[in-house]
């Protein structure tokens, strides 16, 4: 069947993007350069590392945020239900920014191309916000505390959506083919994963040491200024070197047609993208596992610090475990998914990385994990954090790959490559849930009682209490989660035949535009 046929009818004059498209549709358009448009082929070394690179700033990003609430909560001394609620409130409108800034980059037009001006504009705001956010003014109330908190996480997440947002929009033009696709997500799985964990060792082993005075670093407030400033500096630089990294590959990206959209027409084109069955499967996963991965953000640092009894270097050695796991991980990623497919590899991985993750703290509870200061207690925390870190870098590399397949996939039925709004509406729904998700852990502690403050030491009661109301809450949204992804339809057969179809639609469209004798688009800027 040739790629008209299956278009069918409107979505192939939708696609095509020469003279009748103008006519039939109203809509002003400059064909595709067939040159500048062209595949980006083999990617070397150097362009998947520096493309990578950039996920560094995301990681530390999500990472330190996910300390707010132990921050304002335990060092500010903040009531948790105030800073769950201001956290909630900043990813709705996070979440809201995201398919706008996705639509507006796939649209934009300049010598740099589509993604780039973005990336180099977000670096010096996403500094200014991170270093002020962690520094509201001591004379300021708790309610003026609470309101900087609010205005300050608004503006760090909005900033650096200027950054993630076309940056992953990226990768599935740098990679079209299905199995290269997931090892360039390797690669930013790798490093988005290792901002996280580099942050957290320098906090464990060098901000956060124990003293006479704070057995556990962590409750020590004078670790916290040079801890976020050392993050901030982290992601500025990131950004800038991904960007420099990756500005040779601009001259081979889509330079979107010029078009002359209303409102009404605009509406259209996003919802004629949007209605995708796969999409709908990976929007369904994001958000009922957004509210579990909310849930675990806000609370991971509470179950290492309280129910491990951890202080801050052995949190720091579970983190080295987790750094240890990087390649491994990607290299199961690859090497799994090419056996036994993506889809069936993201749900095994999950499923074992759940187990690996919430069985040791439900054996801790019970009483049956090895006593706390034993000869086997650190040793098997770190080796479950290796196991587990290999799962879950598997798990989502595969995953990441999968839903940047639904790129060509939308494309052929709707005759529109929208790469930013496609990956900024699957961030939306996850965001807008985990946004939700963040209120749970303030609810929690507060059901659970959990004093703000704690000197390092909480009743047994209070923690069993606060595990007891944690597992069945985060198990039970994250294995309906896992289970979701059963109806994700792409395989490498259907993404393959997306990709020929793609590929010979343009070929024709430019084979039109010049029949008609019409102008080539400039080529974007080398």
């Amino acid at each position: 069947m040739d790629s008209k046929k299956r278009y069918g009818g409107r979505r192939w004059r939708t696609f095509r993007q020469g003279r009748s498209l103008r006519r039939q549709r109203h809509v002003e358009e400059t064909p595709v350069d067939s040159k500048a448009a062209a595949a980006p082929g083999h990617l070397s070394l150097r362009t998947k590392s520096l493309y990578g690179f950039g996920s560094i700033s995301f990681g530390v990003h999500v990472y330190v945020l996910s300390l707010l609430l132990f921050f304002y909560n335990q060092i500010i001394g903040l009531p948790a239900q105030m800073v769950s609620l201001a956290l909630a409130a900043t990813l709705v409108l996070d979440a809201l920014w995201d398919p706008i800034l996705g639509q507006f980059s796939d649209r934009l037009r300049t010598p740099w191309g589509r993604r780039h001006p973005l990336m180099y504009l977000s670096a010096i705001p996403v500094a200014v916000t991170m270093f002020l956010l962690w520094r509201p003014p001591a004379s300021f109330s708790m309610v003026e505390k609470g309101v900087w908190l609010f205005v300050l996480v608004t503006a760090a997440r909005l900033v650096i959506s200027l950054y993630e947002v076309p940056s992953q929009a990226l990768a599935p033009e740098l990679a079209p083919d299905y199995h290269q696709r997931t090892g360039l997500m390797a690669w930013r799985w790798v490093f988005f994963t290792f901002g996280g964990v580099i942050v957290t060792l320098l906090g464990s082993f060098i901000f956060f040491r124990a003293t006479k005075q704070y057995p556990q670093g962590q409750l020590n407030p004078a670790g916290w200024g040079p801890f976020t400033l050392t993050a901030t500096l982290v992601m500025f630089g990131s950004i800038v070197i991904s960007a420099l990294g990756t500005h040779d590959r601009i001259k081979t990206l889509h330079r979107p047609p010029v078009r002359k959209l209303n409102f009404t027409q605009t509406v259209a084109d996003i919802a004629r993208t949007l209605k995708n069955w796969n999409l709908a499967v990976a929007l369904s996963a994001s958000v009922i596992g957004g509210i579990g991965y909310g849930m675990y953000l806000g609370l991971a640092f509470y179950i290492d610090t309280f129910v491990w009894g951890l202080p801050a270097k052995s949190v720091g050695m579970l983190q080295l475990a987790a750094l240890a796991a990087l390649l491994p991980g990607a290299w199961l990623a690859g090497a799994v998914s090419r056996r036994f497919g993506k889809k069936k590899s993201c749900i095994a991985f999950f499923l074992i990385g759940l187990t690996l993750l919430q069985g040791p703290i439900l054996l801790q509870v019970m009483g049956l994990f090895p006593a706390h200061g034993s000869a086997a207690y650190m040793p098997l925390l770190i080796v479950l954090r290796f196991v587990w870190s290999i799962f879950n870098n598997s798990a989502y590399i595969v995953v990441t790959s999968m839903i940047a397949d639904i790129t060509e996939d939308a494309q052929v039925k709707s005759g529109n490559r929208a790469e930013g709004l496609l990956m900024a509406t699957n961030s939306f729904v996850v965001k807008l849930t985990t946004g939700f998700a963040n209120l749970l852990p303030g609810l929690i502690l507060a059901y659970v009682a959990f004093p703000a403050k704690a000197s390092g030491t909480v009743d047994p009661a209070i923690v069993a209490h606060f595990v007891w109301v944690y597992l069945p809450a985060t198990t039970s949204v994250s294995l309906i989660s896992i289970l979701i992804w059963l109806f994700y339809r792409i395989d490498q057969k259907t993404h393959e035949k997306n990709l020929a179809t793609v590929r010979e639609a343009e070929a024709l469209a430019a084979r039109a535009a010049e029949a008609a004798g019409e102008a080539a688009p400039l080529r974007a800027a080398e």
